[in-house]
């Protein structure tokens, strides 16, 4: 990260920060995208499966997720007032604290899978299969978030180059092991959508370890000496970030358990509508990749620019990050629009799921340009550290406002399954709209601090 006086400065470097964590969403994505797909094409029971266990897995992934976010911002802002010695001591707090969470998350899941299955109404083949699917994922939690805040870690240095490289190098072993794994392939046995986890466990173990050592050997990052000269674990240093990656983590939880809400109330269908609802929600959330990336880079160039002091330049940033929003959201529409059938295809080859598939595009191509105008706000956001609103809204907006209109329209009108997809539209265009004014609200808050500094 550096400073820039001009826009065309600002767009080279935020387009240099915004692409690679870019492709490093997408090939993130691509593993959930190819894990689908492939367990799809072992059988519907097996896609349902992974559908299933991957709506129980998603929200408190991304949720804890969530709260690991929370050294991007902290860093950026060390970052861009020059206080390079204190980096260090941060993130090795956050490395002890995501190991904390892994460990609290791995005792929930052993305790609470089978009674939550238990209560759905599910075909014993596709509970089989969602329940292995995440006992194999479980096996690579502690990797998973130890990676995840390494990344953090470097992107907030400006380096997301690097997090793109690692994941780019994962991304074909995580396909090589889909193919072993769920086909039965090399001498391996054929387990389906159960082998897709097992194929994703081993690619994060894979993932961290080449974190680390990049950090460990590679210049300039081996300057910081991240496993030398470990600190001892500190609660009060945990809870900064717990302050800002809790709301972080819970604003992403309320956004996505609501999806992950919607396909559990879909178990009242039958699977080839699961099938379907799943496809379409896993084509659209591979798009969703592009406005999440820009809100990514916002919280880092927004956050060293307030870490500097410099707040029209953040502001600049954030406009940036918003006018890119709409073109996205636009370009996004374009693309559901004209392949849809194709993009159906991809999953199924059962008529009747590609049919189902098409129908449920059609309600994506609505609410992916609410949540692509929405997730470059909530990115400028973070890069202020306001994030308790943010907490408030989503809460309001996904499960006050989307889901109950959701579950009134499905289960009262015409629509049935596909009004749940209705309800998301409405919950997520008011989320956007009120985001806005949010925005709108801390940037004038932190300006007039501003001028209230320079005449003092």
């Amino acid at each position: 990260m550096y400073q820039t006086d001009t826009l065309k400065q600002k767009l080279k470097l935020f387009f240099m920060i915004f692409f690679p964590i870019l492709i490093t969403q997408v090939s993130l994505n691509l593993m959930s995208f190819f894990d689908t797909v492939m367990s799809g094409r072992a059988s519907a029971a097996d896609l349902a499966g992974v559908a299933i266990g991957s709506s129980l897995w998603i929200p408190v992934f991304t949720g804890i997720n969530g709260i690991l976010l929370a050294i991007t911002p902290i860093v950026a802002h060390l970052l861009g007032a020059s206080d390079t010695k204190s980096i260090t001591a941060k993130v090795q707090q956050a490395i002890y604290l995501s190991l904390g969470l892994a460990l609290i998350v791995l005792i929930i899941g052993w305790l609470l899978l089978d009674p939550i299955l238990a209560t759905m109404d599910l075909e014993q083949s596709v509970r089989k299969v969602a329940k292995y699917y995440l006992v194999a994922i479980g096996t690579g939690v502690i990797p998973l978030f130890i990676f995840n805040t390494l990344r953090c870690y470097l992107d907030a240095l400006g380096h997301t180059r690097m997090s793109m490289i690692i994941i780019l190098v994962a991304l074909p072993i995580n396909l090589l092991f889909n193919y072993i794994f769920i086909f039965g392939k090399f001498g391996a046995p054929a387990l389906g959508g159960i082998g897709a986890g097992i194929a994703t466990a081993l690619t994060y173990w894979i993932t961290c370890l080449f974190a680390v050592s990049i950090i460990a050997y590679v210049q300039p990052f081996r300057n910081f000496s991240l496993f030398t000269a470990w600190v001892k674990p500190a609660f009060n240093e945990w809870l900064e970030q717990l302050k800002i990656g809790v709301p972080i983590g819970f604003a992403i939880f309320f956004e996505t358990s609501i999806f992950a809400a919607v396909t559990l109330l879909m178990s009242a269908y039958n699977t080839n509508t699961i099938a379907a609802h799943q496809a379409a929600m896993n084509f659209s959330s591979l798009l969703y990749m592009i406005p999440l990336s820009v809100g990514m880079a916002l919280t880092i160039t927004v956050g060293f620019e307030v870490g500097a002091k410099r707040m029209q330049d953040a502001k600049t940033y954030g406009y940036i990050g918003i006018g890119g929003g709409i073109f996205i959201a636009l370009f996004n529409g374009v693309i559901l629009y004209v392949f849809n059938d194709y993009v159906a295809a991809l999953y199924n080859t059962d008529p009747e799921v590609i049919a189902l598939t098409v129908q449920f595009i059609g309600y994506a191509i609505v609410y992916q340009l609410a949540d692509a105008f929405g997730a470059p706000i909530q990115g400028a956001l973070r890069g202020y550290k306001d994030v308790n609103v943010t907490l408030l809204l989503a809460l309001i907006s996904f499960w006050v406002i989307g889901l109950p209109i959701g579950w009134i329209l499905a289960n009262f009108t015409s629509l049935e399954a596909f009004g749940y997809w209705v309800g998301i539209i409405v919950g997520l265009s008011f989320g956007a709209i009120t985001l806005l004014f949010r925005l709108i609200h801390v940037q004038k808050k932190y300006r007039l601090h501003e001028k209230n500094s320079f005449a003092k």
